[in-house]
């Protein structure tokens, strides 16, 4: 083990890990944080710990899964009969992209609220009410008459009090419950339903729609789904301790207070890269997400020279297609994207950076042939397509796993929201608005046709492949700290250092002629 750390300086950057060694402190235990050790403490020492069973956690595992499919399902229900909407309130691409962006913004900005009350309240009443005031609101949404357009994007954006009351905390939860691969392994159980609820948004959307002969039903199947997640949470889902899963001694980790934890996550280099790669598949993944399905048919009308669709109820074939891609490139590229990361991790460290990586600068020519094939061969199209979302699939689940390991379990929820909020701020929150804008930019002052607005959707949606390879860059970046800023955790969440002596505040010394950080406090005598 040492032998790998001694040759650090001459391996190649894709197997070689930090050189950074821990050395023993003053009164303080000592262990190698290495890969050969990640599954210390074992299965049952960390469910002794937390109090809660093996099976236990695994059933709220399934919860959070299931709430978490339910959240994504309304989000993608509305993308899913957006034409039918644009006709209903009359309104153009840039005023349909809105409609996503009101939602991200208002989850945005209410995410760290959510984080903050994560972090110092029980976690299993903050997610109850939040889901409770969705469903209300998604179902209040589902009557407001075509003449009120600003007051269904006002129930939209409010829709984001629920997702973001979830989603800054239900990740924390299985981190206090699993450590190391079993880690990995339920988190991509559970962000299999970010592609899955995506999915089944655009068929339910579609099929609903069909059914009912009328749109406003579309949005009227998961506020009821919403009340069985709440009385699931209630009698189901038991609050872990934070972080007792991966503490070595008895002394607990006490929260600090917000502005110093938000310090702590600024000076994170792996955190704040990681974040702006993130940020990259927000944007590339929110402009798909709502325009794809409208891009597809505006393709097909191309193709095949049809009249656009005014009809009170169109054909939804694109919708259910590109529902039913999105639903097994999630599952294909999540499970892929773990599986990967945990094979390569066991000769080089720096794994989950490089993976997404890998598939951020992959997915990105695949779907620009998917655009430009588009007028041409609709088969080549959807075959583009589910290539590239399989590849933009593989890091969900592992920037998730990033986050929790570079970060110590009091400020996990703190930290889920700052990602969040620059994820969706500089991401999905803007770039559906901006894609139409670009839409309707380059249709301005030109006769309306089936072509022109084809064109005009194909050019704006252009930026994604773009957007997607500056990700892969920033996860390359992300590579470089990774392993340092993972150690550092591991040692402040354990108990074997206090955060003010950990690597940064280290000095050097000379060991076998060359240097390594240590503890000041354990030379202070």
């Amino acid at each position: 083990m040492a032998s790998r750390h001694d040759h650090a300086d001459t391996s190649p950057f894709l197997t070689q890990a930090d050189d950074v060694d821990e050395v023993k402190a003053v009164g303080v235990p000592t262990r190698v944080l290495d890969e050969e050790d990640e599954e210390s403490p074992g299965t049952h020492d960390v469910h002794a710990l937390t109090g809660i069973s093996y099976r236990r956690s695994v059933t709220i595992v399934g919860i959070l899964f299931y709430v978490n499919l339910l959240n994504y399902m309304d989000r993608f229900t509305v993308a899913g009969v957006l034409p039918d909407l644009e006709s209903a309130f009359k309104i153009k691409d840039g005023s349909s992209g809105l409609v996503q962006t009101v939602f991200i913004c208002s989850y945005m900005v209410l995410a760290p609220v959510f984080g903050y009350l994560g972090d110092r309240w029980n976690r299993k009443y903050i997610m109850c009410v939040g889901i409770s005031f969705w469903s209300v609101i998604t179902l209040c949404s589902s009557f407001i008459p075509k003449e009120y357009f600003s007051l269904f994007l006002l129930t939209r954006g409010l829709v984001g009090v629920g997702e973001a009351s979830y989603s800054t905390i239900a990740p924390t939860i299985i981190a206090d419950l699993f450590v190391a691969d079993q880690r990995s392994r339920m988190l991509s159980v559970f962000y299999f339903a970010i592609p899955v609820g995506c999915g089944l948004g655009y068929i339910a959307g579609s099929k609903v729609t069909s059914a009912a002969g009328d749109w406003h039903w579309a949005l009227r199947v998961t506020p009821g789904l919403g009340l069985i997640a709440v009385l699931l949470l209630v009698f189901f889902v038991e609050e872990p301790p934070r972080g007792a899963a991966e503490r070595k001694t008895d002394k607990p980790l006490n929260p600090t207070p917000w502005i110093s934890d938000v310090k702590a996550l600024l000076k994170n280099p792996s955190f704040m890269l990681s974040t702006l790669g993130f940020t990259t598949v927000a944007f590339v993944t929110g402009a798909l997400a709502l325009w794809a399905p409208s891009y597809l048919v505006r393709a097909r009308n191309v193709l095949y020279k049809t009249e656009p669709c005014h009809d009170a109820i169109c054909n939804y074939d694109d919708s259910l297609i590109f529902g039913m891609i999105t639903v097994l490139t999630g599952f294909l590229g999540v499970g892929a994207g773990v599986e990967i990361s945990k094979r390569y991790r066991k000769v080089n460290p720096r794994a989950d950076p490089i993976v997404c990586a890998c598939g951020m600068l992959s997915s990105a020519p695949f779907l620009y042939l998917a655009l430009v094939f588009a007028d041409t061969s609709l088969v080549a199209t959807y075959v583009f397509i589910f290539i590239g979302e399989t590849l933009l699939s593989l890091n969900w689940a592992i920037v998730a796993d990033m986050l929790l390991y570079v970060v110590i379990p009091t400020r996990r929820s703190t930290a889920e929201a700052m990602q969040i909020m620059v994820s969706h701020l500089l991401g999905d929150a803007g770039s559906p608005y901006l894609i139409g804008v670009i839409s309707d930019r380059i249709s301005r002052g030109k006769p309306e046709s089936t072509l022109l607005s084809f064109r005009s959707l194909e050019y704006a949606l252009m930026a994604c492949a773009f957007v997607g390879a500056l990700g892969g860059g920033f996860f390359l970046a992300t590579a470089l700290f990774i392993e340092k800023d993972r150690k550092k955790a591991e040692m402040v969440s354990e108990g074997l250092v206090s955060e003010a002596e950990t690597v940064e505040d280290g000095i050097v010394v000379p060991k076998r002629g060359r240097s390594t950080r240590v503890p000041v406090s354990s030379v202070l005598i």
